[in-house]
């Protein structure tokens, strides 16, 4: 299958806000969905799940924010990617936990255009490692309504400190909290236990922050579909289609159909 044909059922158009640009894959109808892809890109197994929660009702919007779209997911190409990603200062932040990446300001323009577009009671957004944290960042806009965190990755090191960081400010932890007490939101987040990339101390203070509004869908190494790299893509390359995994997923979709009103 080229690149091309994994994309064939999306309308792709280019979004910009503030300078920057990247391109858009929109399906379905109904309230709108952000899918921000992995490492190393917007790959076939990332779409399938795009086009599951576009059969479940809703309209997906998937930014391809580096990578190939439509590109299989190799060792090669995710350790490629990633050294690349290392030396992007501009869009994103690696190394640095205390504060969201710039594009982070991009993804919550197009919240915004698509909540204004699909209706509903708002956005449902998933990051999924490299970007698995920008969706609660999102949350600091109105238009945010279900962040969904599928094995956020970042920052990345082995530092104490940065292993329990979560890649936002202290304002932008404020402004989460405060908007899940007003409006009754919440947030999940998923992860394999044994995974070196989502270190126990990031989910405790996900926990310490956020109490019983942070829901913890925690897996084991059995419940991984092999594949080239250890357990870590929750809803894409480890996702089994029975078992721990796919009940996952559907969690997840149920998530954003409850919050999003589809």
């Amino acid at each position: 299958m080229g690149y091309d044909a994994a994309l064939a059922d999306y309308t792709k158009f280019d979004f910009t806000h503030e300078g920057r640009t990247f391109p858009v894959y929109r399906r379905g109808s109904g309230p709108a969905v952000i899918i921000m892809h992995e490492v190393p890109g917007l790959h076939p197994q990332v779409i399938r799940f795009a086009d599951r929660v576009a059969a479940a009702g809703m309209t997906v919007f998937c930014p391809s924010l580096f990578g190939k779209p439509g590109k299989p997911a190799t060792k090669g190409y995710a350790t490629a990617t990633i050294l690349g990603l290392v030396c992007i200062r501009r869009e994103f932040y690696v190394w640095r936990g205390d504060r969201s990446s710039p594009v982070v300001d991009w993804l919550k323009a197009l919240s915004r255009q698509a909540h204004a577009e699909c209706g509903g009671r708002g956005v449902g957004a998933v990051g999924m490692c490299f970007t698995g944290g920008f969706a609660l960042a999102m949350m600091t806009d109105p238009s945010v309504v279900a962040p969904v965190l599928s094995q956020p990755s970042l920052p990345a090191g082995k530092k104490v400190k940065a292993q329990a960081e979560i890649g936002l400010s202290p304002g932008e932890i404020s402004c989460v909290k405060g908007r899940m007490a007003d409006e009754d939101l919440s947030v999940i987040g998923l992860r394999f236990k044994s995974d070196e990339l989502v270190p126990d101390a990031r989910f405790e203070t996900y926990r310490r922050e956020f109490g019983d509004r942070f829901e913890a869908i925690e897996l084991e190494d059995e419940d991984a579909q092999p594949s080239f790299i250890p357990p870590h893509s929750v809803l894409t390359l480890h996702l089994k289609e029975d078992g721990p995994t796919k009940a996952a997923e559907a969690r997840v979709i149920q998530f954003f159909r409850e919050r999003t009103g589809a």
